[in-house]
């Protein structure tokens, strides 16, 4: 019996490596591939972006390949967040009537009073940039648009570039992929 018991667990460490072996080697193939097209990729400048919320219609991929991120060393992790909630809320819950997102794609959670914790669903972002807008007004800026690299196709003429109005679309060397507003690190989060 003790045996089984550490044979399960041996599995599940193999299964563990073995997944996060695959992903390391997907991240690096995606890469690759893109740098065989040039050594440039597509970057969105947060300094520029207006949120205007053509990333969600203008891209050639369904859903957008612009993702909310949220950059959490800046966030306040309020209470009342302006990223999370509709303005003029009348209750600071969960509620679905209560959220500013139109997927669903933020969550929130309690960390401890008065604290909560924002956390992005990249599935269910459309990158409309609604809760960057809320989030910006209410004087944080912690939640920030992004080209998710791992979904963009890099167009040679991307199509959210050539509608942006304000130009923070961008072809970058690969090395500078993402860049944020308002934080030294230009690594994804």
């Amino acid at each position: 019996m003790k045996e089984n018991k550490k044979n399960r667990r041996d599995f599940l460490n193999t299964c563990f490596r073995f997944a996060a072996g695959a992903g390391i080697v997907g991240i690096a193939g995606v890469l690759a591939v893109k740098s065989q097209k040039g050594d440039f990729l597509w970057q969105l400048d947060p300094t520029k972006c207006t949120q205007c919320g053509r990333c969600a219609t203008s891209c050639v991929v369904t859903p957008s390949a612009v993702k909310c991120i949220h950059v959490y060393d800046m966030c306040g992790y309020c209470d009342l967040c302006g990223g999370y909630f509709r303005p003029n809320v009348k209750k600071l819950s969960t509620g679905a009537e209560n959220q500013l997102c139109p997927t669903g794609a933020i969550k929130r959670s309690y960390v401890e009073d008065p604290f909560f914790k924002y956390e992005i669903i990249d599935e269910l972002c459309i990158g409309c940039g609604k809760c960057v807008k809320g989030c910006g007004a209410f004087g944080n800026g912690s939640l920030q648009l992004q080209v998710s690299h791992d979904l963009c196709v890099n167009c040679n003429h991307c199509a959210i570039a050539r509608d942006c109005p304000s130009d923070a679309f961008s072809r970058v060397p690969i090395e500078q992929a993402y860049k944020f507003a308002g934080f030294k690190s230009n690594k994804k989060i």
